[in-house]
């Protein structure tokens, strides 16, 4: 079958937990047949409600008011500035779900 947006590249399949997709390695668009939009929807539904029983968290406990430490002035000597630069643009990862695992075809 031929991708319905760059009419040229024919479509891949992949079977990912049973539900069949298509998808173009061009332009990376993704299509379904008829029904596996339903069971994407189902598992996704029974996927959210075992994630909702976590039990709640327990309430802080607080220590009694103690004064807070003084804070230290700033001193460059040990270059201390620079390290912490060289790594602010690291950013954590958001954790995948259910989805992202079924439409990674990295």
């Amino acid at each position: 079958m031929k991708c319905p947006v760059c009419t040229t590249v024919n479509l891949s399949m992949s079977d990912r937990q049973g539900v069949e997709i298509d998808y173009c390695p061009q332009c990376r668009g993704v299509w379904l047949d008829r029904g596996e939009l339903d069971k994407l929807i189902e598992r996704a539904q029974a996927a959210a409600p075992q994630a909702a029983v976590r039990a709640p968290a327990p309430p802080p406990q607080y220590a009694s008011q103690q004064p807070a430490p003084q804070q230290r002035g700033y001193d460059d000597r040990f270059g201390h500035g620079r390290e912490y630069k060289e790594h602010s643009d690291y950013r954590s990862r958001k954790k995948k779900g259910f989805l992202g695992e079924i439409f990674d075809f990295d």
